[in-house]
């Protein structure tokens, strides 16, 4: 499986953005999915993930009731709305899959990686 993220940019505090993770192979629909962040001089962390079939969803604190991570079998993809955003969301974003849902939030348990896209957030 390749991901590929995309979506990011430069936003004011408050705004919204959505972030797209766009996926190679059949296999995809049958993997979980997570989005990650890394900001500057940090380590990164989860933010959300998905169940393969989407009806389970897992959130960090940090962004619970403001991001909405999503899938589509279908196209190959996934999503994470991001909205009311804050100047601490600013990372480098990026999606990940996994074939074997571990329920673990450690980037470690995460086999397939996208190459991340850039949010930033000005205040």
């Amino acid at each position: 499986v390749q991901l590929q993220a995309s979506g990011g940019g430069l936003v004011q505090a408050g705004d919204s953005l959505r972030l797209s993770c766009a996926a190679s192979g059949r296999a995809f629909r049958a993997y979980s999915m997570a989005w990650f962040r890394q900001g500057p001089g940090k380590e990164r962390e989860f933010v959300a993930s998905i169940s393969w079939t989407g009806s389970s969803t897992n959130y960090a604190d940090s962004v619970k009731g403001r991001f909405t991570i999503s899938r589509d079998n279908a196209k190959n993809a996934g999503y994470l709305q991001m909205n009311s955003l804050k100047p601490e969301d600013t990372a480098v974003y990026f999606c990940a899959a996994q074939a074997i849902p571990t329920g673990s939030t450690s980037p470690s348990s995460y086999s397939y990686w996208g190459q991340g896209t850039q949010v930033t957030v000005s205040s």
